[in-house]
């Protein structure tokens, strides 16, 4: 698995969504509670610098979403830069290719968090859906949540769509 791949392709999507986005929108809320739609293109924004912080780039001057994730994509293809190590939003060590794969995951969740909140569609891509949860269910989110970083699961049936799973699985209502 390519985690710049998955992370170029759900950033990708997100960009898109996050240019549709329009001025009496950016109050909206938000499936994340204590957001709305500026303040989760923020935290989008944010993953984008978290990442170019980890390749060594400060990603000063990247006012927009789209600049950041650009900037971020062609750090990211700098020789040996997956190998190096930074610290994770939950406070320990991993290489930046791990950093990577979790910024995929939390850009992959909001975009559909975005689509919602601006009524947008909010179909993700079943490769990248699928992909994630290979990845991250059902650990991730409990280490997450015990962070205080992820929602209370929602319960879904076992046999639900792999979206549907990933979501609720992230504190998200299908």
């Amino acid at each position: 698995m390519d985690p710049v791949a998955f992370f170029e392709a759900a950033a990708t999507r997100a960009v898109v969504l996050a240019d549709a986005v329009t001025d009496d929108q950016l109050s909206a809320q938000t499936p994340c509670s204590e957001w709305d739609v500026r303040a989760l293109l923020d935290h989008m924004r944010g993953g984008a610098h978290y990442l170019l912080a980890a390749t060594g780039h400060p990603g000063e001057g990247l006012a927009s979403y789209r600049d950041a994730v650009e900037q971020c994509l062609e750090a990211l293809r700098e020789p040996g830069v997956l190998a190096r190590t930074c610290t994770s939003p939950l406070g320990f060590e991993w290489s930046v290719a791990e950093a990577v794969a979790g910024t995929f995951m939390d850009q992959l969740v909001h975009s559909w968090d975005l689509a919602v909140a601006t009524g947008q569609d909010r179909r993700l891509d079943v490769g990248l859906v699928d992909a994630c949860v290979a990845m991250f269910l059902p650990d991730m989110p409990e280490h997450g949540r015990a962070a205080g970083l992820v929602g209370p699961a929602v319960p879904v049936a076992v046999d639900a769509p792999a979206q549907d799973r990933l979501l609720a699985a992230m504190g998200r209502t299908p």
